[in-house]
């Protein structure tokens, strides 16, 4: 096939497609047959999108009189695709290193957060933060997300509880999104916590009253992008009618509904979730039963996050029941100051060891059912044709490597690639 192309990568050990069909997502039958083939190469068009994907003798048969802008000979090496990290707060000013101290002592979320620390520390430096200031900080992190091999995050806002900062977060989020080579998915989680001052009924109208018809507006006028709406729907925070409520005036206005729910308390939210038509719910470590039956039902995607049920010694989410009901498993690295883990190679290592999910089924649930829970499966998450040309390329004969190697990207990855681009390339790759 004649022609120029963007990028060619050829003779890998391993190409790991995840999915050939064009599947929204990957059920537990399906995670157990990931797709992988020997001696696989790829073709990238000038458009960013692939072109092909497959066995490299017939991609080169298929390809011979055409030119590439770059060849990357990946022999001995695995190709997979970007991995989607489901749910990060990467905005914010001011560390909470004091109050791991303080979690390492004993004290629980709920006990830092009643006492003005935990997501109130964070609203005040926020919002004492200048917007170059937290543009600066946040994009150190989403390019040490990139080198860990994440392509597409999930970003929310939700650390101003006032419009004013909720605003200087979101157009952060909007500067990073048009200037980085990330993929970004934008959440407005103004209902993160109550103000000081507030009832959750009074923060529950000022979201819906005064926040959403504003971010609207700002929408309208091309000035910011948002996909989601999160509450964090947790007792003592927002309740199941105040949740209900934003989340619904939020979907009104076209956005998808992508929450935290049974984290620390049960909350019938997976509930809630499946009956609003959610795209996700997040954390989960309390659902019910019921809980699980209706998300499997609603096919709306269990975001689950290891780091946070590890630093905060909470029981681990019911990662195998879920993935036996039928539910869509997706994980994230909740990257907050509360869980500060840039890397879904560790998320997915906690998430075998912890939550006794398989290698497989964890790769999965870092790109297609990742994807998925962001209304973004059709462009990502694996490796098909028509698909964007997000992959990385790991110095290693078995992708299991990349889960195996706890910790051990900095050395592993080798190329990072957005839209067929090479965002970046590590000099420093020792091998498996």
């Amino acid at each position: 096939m004649a022609g120029e192309y963007k990028l060619l990568l050829e003779g890998a050990q391993q190409l790991v497609l995840v999915c050939t069909k064009g599947e929204k997502y990957l059920l537990e039958a399906g995670m157990q047959h990931l797709a992988v083939l020997e001696n696989g190469s790829v073709v990238i068009g000038k458009d960013g999108c692939i072109q092909a994907a497959g066995d490299s003798r017939a991609i080169r048969k298929q390809f011979s009189g055409a030119s590439f802008e770059k060849v990357i000979d990946c022999s001995g090496k695995c190709i997979l695709p970007g991995l989607v990290d489901a749910h990060t707060h990467p905005v914010w000013a001011g560390d909470r290193v004091h109050e791991f101290v303080m979690k390492l002592a004993g004290a629980s979320y709920m006990d830092i957060h009643e006492a003005g620390g935990g997501i109130h520390f964070t609203v005040e430096h926020t919002r004492n933060a200048l917007e170059d200031e937290l543009f600066s900080s946040f994009r150190h992190r989403l390019l040490r997300m990139l080198r860990a091999g994440s392509t597409l995050v999930e970003c929310k806002s939700g650390y101003g509880l006032n419009l004013e900062t909720e605003v200087k977060m979101l157009r952060v989020i909007e500067r990073a999104r048009r200037e980085l080579d990330i993929g970004i998915s934008s959440t407005y989680c103004g209902a993160h916590s109550v103000p000081k001052g507030k009832s959750a009924i009074e923060a529950t109208d000022d979201i819906v009253s005064i926040h959403l018809p504003k971010l609207k507006q700002l929408e309208l006028n091309g000035e910011i992008h948002i996909d989601n709406i999160d509450v964090f729907c947790e007792k003592g925070v927002f309740d199941l009618p105040s949740t209900r409520r934003i989340l619904q005036a939020g979907k009104d206005l076209g956005l998808q509904i992508n929450f935290h729910g049974d984290e620390l308390h049960p909350m019938k939210s997976a509930e809630l979730g499946a009956e609003l038509g959610a795209q996700a719910v997040s954390h989960l470590e309390e659902i019910s039963d019921e809980g699980i039956a209706a998300m499997a039902q609603a096919k709306c995607a269990a975001v689950l996050l290891p780091t946070t049920a590890y630093i905060l010694r909470l029981k681990q989410p019911q990662a195998r029941k879920m993935l036996k009901e039928g539910v869509i498993v997706a994980l994230g690295s909740d990257f907050n100051p509360n869980a500060y883990c840039c890397s879904m190679l560790m998320v997915m290592h906690l998430a075998c060891v912890n939550m006794k999910m398989s290698m497989k089924e964890a790769l999965a649930a870092a790109t297609i059912n990742a994807a998925y829970a962001l209304g973004k499966s059709h462009m990502h998450g694996s490796i098909e044709t028509g698909k964007q040309g997000d992959l990385i390329i790991i110095n290693s004969p078995r992708w299991e490597h990349l889960i195996y190697q706890f910790g051990g990207h900095q050395e592993l990855i080798e190329y990072v690639i957005v839209k067929g681009k090479v965002v970046y390339k590590n000099d420093n790759v020792l091998g498996y």
